[in-house]
């Protein structure tokens, strides 16, 4: 399991985001980055790669 602070970037005093948020739950939840897809646990959202 991956720690949140993992899923950010601090750079010049601003802070990144490295992984993919969902379109429908809001910047809170990420994606789960998998071989052939983007899925968010929380919704369902799946977005695939091409």
């Amino acid at each position: 399991m991956k720690l949140k602070s993992e899923a950010y970037n601090v750079s010049g005093g601003k802070l990144e985001r490295k992984k993919l948020s969902c379109p429908k739950c809001g910047q809170g939840v990420f994606l789960a980055e998998h071989k052939d897809r983007y899925h968010c646990g929380k919704c369902g959202y799946t977005r695939w790669k091409k």
